[in-house]
C-alpha cells in the first residue's frame, strides 16, 4: 500500500470508529428510528453531490430503477435493519462493546458464503477461525449484565445483516458501480425509514451536541466514508481495504474510554483478540499473508 492509501485506511477507521460514539450521543435525546432517519437522509444528500461530480446522475438513477428489487433488499439489510439494531443496542450497552461485537461481521460472511456459494468452503483453519471468532463474541455477550443481553445480541445480529447484504449485493449488483450502489441503497433506505423517524421525532429541538452527532454520522460516517472505502477497494484492492475491520474496534474503544468515559475491561480485550484472530483465520486473510511472506525456495519446497 502507498503512503496515501495507508493514510486513507487510518482515516476511514477513525471515522467508522467514531460512529459508535456519535450514535451513543445521539440516542441520549433521539429515538433510534429518528437517529437512523437523520443519518440516512444526510448521507443520501451527500452521496448525490459526490456521485454527481463523478458520474452522470441520470445513468446512476437508470441503474437503480433497473435493479430496484435488489437495491431494496440490500438497502434493508445493509442500512435500515442493522442501523436501527445498532442504535437500539447502544441504548443498553457501551459504544466500545458495540464495536467489538460488530467486528464479528466477517465471520457471518464466511458462514453464509459456505452455505450458499458452491465454491466457498469453511474447513480446516477457516473452520477453526469461525469457531474462535464466535467464541470471542460469546465471551463478550456472556459478560454483559442480564438486562443488557438483548442489546448485545441486537448488535451481533447487525453482523448477520451486513454479511447477507454483502453476498446479495455481490450476486445481484455485480455490474453496478460501487458509488451507485452506495447512492441507491442509501436513498432507498432513507425513504423507507423516514416516516418512522418523523413519527418518533422529539417535540423540542435536540441539543447542538446531538444535532452535530447526526450530521457527523450521515455526512462523514456514511457519505464521505463510503467514497474513501470504495476508493481503497479500487486502488489498493479489497484484501487491503478489509483491514479496516481490524482497526475500527480499537478506535471505538479509544473514543468510548477517552470521550464518553466508558470502561475497558480485560474481558473486552480478550474478546476482541479472539474475534480478530477468528476473522483472520475464518476469512483466509492470515493464511494468504503467510503464503505471501514465504520465500521462493520455501514455496518450491
Amino acid at each position: 500500500m502507498s503512503r496515501r492509501q495507508v493514510l486513507l485506511l487510518l482515516a476511514l477507521s477513525a471515522i467508522w470508529g467514531s460512529s459508535f460514539m456519535f450514535i451513543k450521543v445521539g440516542i441520549e435525546e433521539l429515538e433510534p428510528s429518528t437517529l437512523v432517519a437523520g443519518r440516512l437522509v444526510l448521507a443520501a444528500l451527500t452521496l448525490v453531490v459526490i456521485v454527481a461530480v463523478r458520474h452522470p446522475l441520470g445513468a446512476a438513477f437508470a441503474q437503480i430503477r433497473a435493479n430496484f428489487g435488489a437495491f431494496l433488499f440490500v438497502a434493508l439489510l445493509n442500512s435500515v435493519v442493522p442501523f436501527w439494531l445498532l442504535a437500539w443496542g447502544e441504548t443498553r450497552i457501551d459504544s466500545g462493546l458495540a464495536a467489538l461485537l460488530q467486528a464479528g461481521a466477517p465471520l457471518f460472511t464466511a458462514v453464509l458464503a459456505a452455505l450458499f456459494v458452491r465454491t466457498e468452503r469453511v474447513d480446516g483453519a477457516r473452520l477453526v477461525g469461525v469457531l474462535v471468532g464466535f467464541g470471542g463474541v460469546a465471551l463478550l455477550v456472556g459478560a454483559v449484565p442480564s438486562g443488557s443481553v438483548l442489546g448485545a445480541l441486537a448488535v451481533v445480529l447487525t453482523g448477520f445483516c451486513y454479511a447477507a447484504s454483502s453476498l446479495a449485493g455481490g450476486r445481484y449488483l455485480r455490474s453496478v458501480p460501487a458509488a451507485t450502489i452506495a447512492l441507491g441503497t442509501t436513498m432507498i433506505a432513507s425513504v423507507v425509514v423516514l416516516p418512522f423517524g418523523i413519527a418518533q421525532a422529539p417535540s423540542s429541538m435536540p441539543s447542538w451536541k446531538v444535532i452535530g452527532s447526526v450530521v457527523a454520522l450521515g455526512v462523514v460516517g456514511l457519505g464521505v466514508a463510503y467514497i474513501i472505502y470504495f476508493g481503497l477497494i479500487t486502488g489498493a484492492g479489497a484484501s487491503k481495504a478489509i483491514l479496516v475491520t481490524y482497526l475500527v474496534p480499537p478506535m471505538a474503544l479509544f473514543y468510548g474510554a477517552t470521550i464518553l468515559d466508558e470502561s475497558v475491561s480485560a474481558n473486552d480485550l480478550a474478546g476482541l483478540a479472539l474475534i480478530l484472530l477468528g476473522v483472520s483465520l475464518g476469512t483466509g486473510v492470515l493464511q494468504q499473508r503467510l503464503r505471501r511472506s514465504r520465500t521462493p525456495m520455501e514455496v518450491q519446497a
